[in-house]
């Protein structure tokens, strides 16, 4: 029996236990202060006293900005520092996440994460994987330290017949990722988690493309 215990001791210390989401009832606890819907301007601007009043920071209190940004067009300044920051926090994920099923692309100031589904969860349970625990918490250190910025988990499927087993599915696995970042640190008020059924496929709906239409896109953009 000693051994036994020592055993199970020296597996919890040395960080094998496997991830587990928690029972979805306790789901709105971690997801508190995360908003359900598109992360748009308008919304943006909504959440940000929201965001303040949690500890977020602004991108002009998270850089250094160098004496010389005193001057000339201020909005051409902040659209610098941004797309410096951005791009900084691009090459960071770009060097730590590249795995099969993974990409880290630009769009503007705003960074794009595709996280096809068989690379973060489970193949026949709605869980996250080992790999993707290990993928994840990469992203969560990473997010922790470009910390002003908003995100959105955006969960999609591929085509299915039941238009609303394909919203529940994409929900699920949006909020999945979405509480584990909450648990590994990320302040929820930076979040918008959506789910978007089979909208916006990135390949053809037959065998292979359907793997990759199962996904989670993370859209990361600077908070000004």
């Amino acid at each position: 029996m000693q051994s036994i215990k020592l055993f199970a001791f020296l597996f919890l210390l040395c960080g094998c236990v496997p991830y587990r989401s928690p029972d979805r009832m306790q789901w709105g606890k971690y997801l508190s202060g995360a908003s359900f819907a598109d992360m748009t301007e308008i919304s943006r601007t909504a959440k940000r006293p929201v965001y303040l009043g949690a500890g977020g920071k602004l991108l002009s209190t998270a850089v250094d900005i160098p004496d010389s940004m005193d001057y000339g067009d201020k909005n051409t300044n902040d659209n610098l520092i941004a797309t410096k920051y951005m791009t900084d926090l691009e090459t960071t994920l770009y060097d730590s996440l590249r795995k099969p099923g993974i990409s880290v692309q630009r769009a503007g100031t705003d960074v794009l994460v595709i996280l096809v589904r068989d690379a973060i969860m489970e193949l026949s349970v709605a869980d996250i994987s080992a790999t993707g625990d290990e993928t994840l918490k990469t992203i969560s250190n990473i997010l922790k330290q470009y910390n002003a910025t908003f995100i959105e988990i955006a969960g999609y499927t591929d085509s299915m017949r039941d238009s609303n087993a394909a919203y529940a599915l994409s929900m699920d696995m949006a909020q999945r990722v979405g509480v584990y970042l909450s648990q590994h640190g990320i302040n929820t008020t930076r979040m918008f988690i959506v789910g978007r059924g089979a909208a916006r496929p990135i390949a053809a709906q037959d065998n292979i493309g359907r793997l990759t239409n199962r996904r989670i896109e993370l859209r990361i953009t600077p908070v000004r």
